[in-house]
């Protein structure tokens, strides 16, 4: 026998453990389930209720639906009662059996038991599905009419249900609800108003969905639905109703704390919030009853202030004009307050959302108005103006211990900014940014930068507003905070650079290093603009700066001074920056730039000794263990000794028999150093001078350009017939007006560096990018540029004048070479570009095997022929007359095919049939470099139009190590026929994927290094 339900809670109470729980759970399930089996009819409900206490605790309980049925079929009412308790608890609509249900329903909803009948309106208004709400709407409906109340307002809530399930009953049932609108009985009256809502969300649901999909027939915004015309017909009746409940004496059955009933208030005010949206009339007739509630409701008890949140929602929804509207905010004003922090952060909520959205639909909009502190009249100003007057409540906030109140401040007082206030608040936001959790600093650096462009009354007040918020939160503000700070000093006047710089070096000094952002920023400043630490500067700000904070201190204002500092002092402070363990590599990075500079910048006012340690800084990371460290520091020793005349040996022997110095220069000494010539010194000299002012539009401009010029490349289709030549050509004298012309740019080398007689236009070749230049007019004769060295172009020695090519622009990848060029150009810094083949014989095309091809900082190389000038792009080989189509044919050829991450793929060519040359076998074979399998290997290759292709599945998609004892050589055949064999070159774009160590990789590249002619 199952035990009673107090015995079961008892015993669950008593349990020490949660097993302990699961085993009286568990026993006593097993027991319900004996029990269900042997059909124990007088044990059923006391069963039914036990499974309810067990799904209260999380256990399941599904075996005990049926028996719901059951006890709802029965004809007891304490057995129906828990029946439709156990069905709305332990059932949901997708239960396949509550369609056993539907028959117990209707017959109870026919009972003479208005309780019987209120159990199966319950039990429809919680669970009924879209056949069942068809099936009973007409009982339903009945009850709609009942004389019981107690009957009424369950029918409405039940018809709610249904008419939610199926929306293409409402228009059926909409004079009904009229009728019911004008019940005595407040139950009643807050189900319907209830039921009324719910119409009106589904048909606005309904008309939006449709007029989406292009079905609606209310596309027009003076057209209502016919419910919703319906309903706008009773807006006077729900004023009437509103009014009523307002003046209506004390009343026991409705008071809650001296308010009338506050539900239903609450109610009525949502439902004329849905009728007022964009209408006017019906807005008009709403507007006394809304400012009554809001003059005559007491804000003392919680009731109170709720239906005054109700009323401001309705006021900031409907068409109300700007009186109400300044009302509205009011009441917020005064909710902010209220001890109660959740009666707080429900103000500023409200505050924030109405003001975003009152400003949003104004800038849409067509009629002129101000900013969001303006008081021209239309309703998203009037908002925001009457939410000035209470700045100082909402500032207040963000000194709330609570971070939810906070963080709603603070999105509210983005939104408060304008011109007139925009130095009190950002002071109030820096504050702020102090006390504020560090995972939100980077944020709000973002939102006060945008304050600052915004709204900034002049560049010294901006200037000095970002290096505070640098002070601040240096370590977690953002790249471009940093960026537009530096932009920012760039632009600005010679006088607002010396006191920027000044200023960065005292927060610089005073810093602990930790303000990442503060030490970019000035050291780079510092290293820009060093020479003005050496002079005084002083600043008087005038007495109106300042604004309404200014008052008896505008009268006498502070002077700001810096006093000049000795070039050994400013060394010192930026040396000590550098060599604090904690200082970040890009610090270090830019330091090393900065030393580079002030040694340009205190030449002619430094004693020897400060140029000397200036230099030893720079250098003395030659054998610094990061490469970038390494690199800068060779690179700026080169530029410093540059300046000096002085051309430093590398002791590297050249092809000509001497030295080889870094400036691309041989010479006859050993270890020893020579002048330069003057064009060197003054390349280095405008390398290592100011910056130049950065062009914000000039910049955009040049952006979208570029993401212009990179989006027709992607949406080209490199396979095309004629898409090879037409789009190199096309793009490189695009690149040469874009280089060439207009004013400096921080992003192109060439305007800093003097250059433009070259403009280059990017290509790639079996996935590794080079330059396709296209020569064009200059001033000067260009000289001969490395790839690799940066710096090669200013100081390499003029090149001897080299014949015009004969034609200007790209070149075609399908087309066949002419005939005349017998030497190609051969670029010695590609590592993966074929090499031309001497002979029709078995080769492979691999990497050159010279030293200098693969030193990225070796000098170039002086070749021996004027044919073979090495140039700043990688040229297809062409092979001579001899490699024809009717030439001899080798028997197999390797071609390098691509390497990434450990993964290197070769493909052996053949001929399968002698008497067709145009059919060819590749065989790819993957090669395994790395020191763990390869695994989910999968290769992709897309062919041109010209060309056929059948591919085999690879041998395995595991490649092992390559080398060991039982490698398996991984291989996948690949036929092609290439049907315009001697027109044009076979050509594959190859798409790799596998697993390396449990990293998913994908590489793409294309392939053209096939003999020509051949293949």
């Amino acid at each position: 026998m199952s035990l009673k339900l107090r015995d079961l809670i008892r015993q669950v109470r008593a349990c020490k453990t949660a097993a302990e729980e699961r085993a009286v759970i568990a026993k006593e399930s097993a027991m319900i389930r004996t029990a269900i089996r042997e059909e124990q009819e007088h044990y059923r409900h006391r069963n039914v209720a036990k499974l309810l206490f067990m799904h209260m605790l999380g256990y399941p309980t599904h075996f005990g639906q049926l028996e719901c049925m059951k006890l709802v079929a029965s004809p007891h009412f304490p057995e129906k009662r828990i029946g439709y308790l156990g069905m709305m608890l332990l059932l949901s609509e997708q239960a396949d059996v509550l369609m056993l249900a539907t028959n117990s329903l209707k017959n109870d909803l026919n009972s003479d038991n208005k309780f019987i009948a209120g159990l199966a309106l319950c039990a429809i208004g919680n669970l009924a599905t879209a056949d069942m709400s068809r099936d009973l709407a007409p009982e339903v409906d009945k009850h709609l009419g009942n004389s019981k109340p107690y009957l009424r307002k369950k029918a409405c809530l039940a018809m709610a249900r249904c008419l939610t399930k199926c929306s293409d009953m409402v228009e059926d049932f909409v004079d009904r609800v009229v009728s019911l609108l004008n019940d005595r009985s407040h139950g009643v009256l807050i189900t319907v108003v209830q039921l009324m809502t719910r119409v009106l969300v589904m048909d606005g649901e309904y008309n939006n969905e449709a007029n989406i999909n292009g079905e609606g027939d209310y596309n027009d915004t003076d057209t209502d639905s016919p419910c919703r015309a319906a309903f706008l017909r009773l807006v006077p009746s729900l004023v009437k109703l509103l009014r009523n409940l307002l003046s209506m004496g004390y009343s026991p059955d409705h008071d809650v704390g001296g308010i009338s009933d506050p539900f239903l208030q609450v109610q009525i005010l949502t439902l004329l919030r849905l009728l007022g949206a964009n209408n006017v009339k019906a807005s008009e007739e709403m507007n006394d009853v809304l400012a009554q509630v809001a003059t005559n409701t007491e804000t003392s008890k919680n009731a109170g202030n709720a239906i005054l949140y109700e009323c401001v929602q309705t006021i900031m929804a409907v068409e109300s004009d700007d009186g109400l509207r300044v009302l509205a905010v009011n009441i917020l004003g005064r909710f902010l307050l209220n001890r109660d922090n959740n009666i707080r952060y429900v103000a500023l909520n409200t505050l924030a959302k109405c003001i975003a959205d009152g400003s949003s639909s104004h800038g849409s909009g067509d009629d002129d108005g101000g900013d969001g502190g303006g008081e021209d009249g239309s309703g998203a100003n009037t908002a925001a103006s009457a939410l000035q007057r209470h700045r100082t409540t909402v500032v207040e906030c963000l000194k709330d211990p609570d971070i939810s109140i906070r963080q709603r401040a603070l999105e509210l007082i983005y939104h408060l900014v304008n011109q007139e206030n925009v130095e009190a608040l950002t002071a109030e936001l820096l504050n702020y940014l102090v006390l504020c959790p560090r995972e939100h600093r980077s944020d709000i650096c973002t939102r006060v930068l945008r304050v600052v462009d915004k709204f900034s009354p002049d560049d010294r007040w901006r200037v000095d507003t970002l290096i505070t918020m640098l002070t601040i939160a240096g370590r977690e503000c953002s790249v471009n905070v940093q960026s537009s700070t530096v932009v920012y000093v760039t632009r600005s006047s010679e006088d607002l650079r010396a006191y920027s710089t000044h200023k960065l070096l005292k927060a610089i000094r005073d810093d602990d290093g930790g303000q990442r952002g503060l030490l970019n920023v000035g050291v780079w400043c510092i290293g820009e603009y060093g020479d003005l630490l050496l002079k005084p500067y002083s600043y008087q700000p005038s007495s109106s700066s300042g604004g309404e904070n200014m008052s008896e201190a505008a009268e006498t204002p502070v002077t700001v001074s810096f006093m000049e500092l000795e070039p050994i002092a400013v060394v010192d402070i930026v040396e000590e920056v550098m060599a604090r363990h904690t200082c970040p590599m890009e610090v270090k990075q830019r330091a090393l730039t900065c030393f580079t500079k002030l040694r340009e910048r205190f030449s002619g006012v430094a004693d020897g000794e400060t140029l000397e340690k200036l230099q030893s800084l720079v250098v003395k990371h030659e054998g610094s263990q990061s490469l970038e460290l390494q690199l800068r520091s060779c690179e700026y020793g080169a530029l410093i000794n540059a300046i000096k005349g002085i051309s430093v040996k590398r002791g590297e022997p050249s092809s000509a028999g001497g030295e080889e110095d870094i400036f691309g220069g041989g010479g006859s000494g050993v270890g020893g150093s020579e002048s330069v010539s003057a064009t060197v010194i003054a390349a280095a000299k405008e390398a290592l001078a100011r910056m130049p002012v950065v062009d914000v539009k000039l910049m955009q401009r040049k952006r979208e350009e570029r993401s212009g010029a990179m989006m027709e490349g992607d949406m080209m289709d490199p396979f095309d017939d004629a898409g090879g030549a037409d789009a190199v050509s096309a793009a490189a004298p695009a690149s040469a007006a874009a280089g060439g012309g207009g004013e400096p740019s921080l992003l192109d080398l060439d305007d800093i560096f003097g250059g433009g007689g070259v403009a280059v236009a990017p290509a790639k070749q079996n996935g590794i990018s080079t330059m396709a230049a296209s020569v064009q007019p200059a001033k000067a004769e260009p000289a001969v540029q490395s790839d690799v060295d940066l710096l090669s172009d200013i100081f390499s020695a003029p090149p001897a004048a080299t014949p015009a090519p004969a034609a200007v622009g790209g070149f075609d990848l399908f087309s066949q070479p002419p005939a005349a060029q017998q030497h190609p150009a051969i670029n010695s810094n590609d590592l993966f570009a074929p090499q031309p083949m001497a002979a029709p014989a078995p080769a492979v095309l691999s990497m050159s095997s010279s030293a200098n091809a693969i030193d990225p900082f070796a000098a170039p190389v002086q070749q021996q022929q004027p044919q073979q000038q090495q140039q700043a792009s990688s040229v297809i080989p062409a092979t001579s007359n001899a490699a024809s189509v009717g030439g001899p044919t080798p028997s197999e050829v390797t071609v390098q095919g691509f390497t990434h991450q450990g993964l290197t793929v070769e493909f052996k060519c053949s001929k399968p049939d002698a008497w067709n040359k145009q059919n060819s076998v590749l065989i790819a074979k993957f090669i395994n470099t790395t020191d763990a399998p390869l695994y989910g290997l999968h290769l992709q290759v897309a062919v041109p139009k010209y060309i056929t292709m059948e591919m085999k599945p690879p041998t395995s998609t595991t490649v092992p190590v390559t080398g060991g004892s039982s490698t398996k050589e991984v291989t996948q055949t690949i036929s092609v026929t290439n049907t315009m064999l001697g027109n044009k070159n076979l050509m594959l774009k190859v798409k790799a994927s596998f697993t390396s160590k449990g990293t998913k990789v994908e590489h793409m590249t294309t392939c053209s290094g096939f003999p020509t002619g051949q293949f």
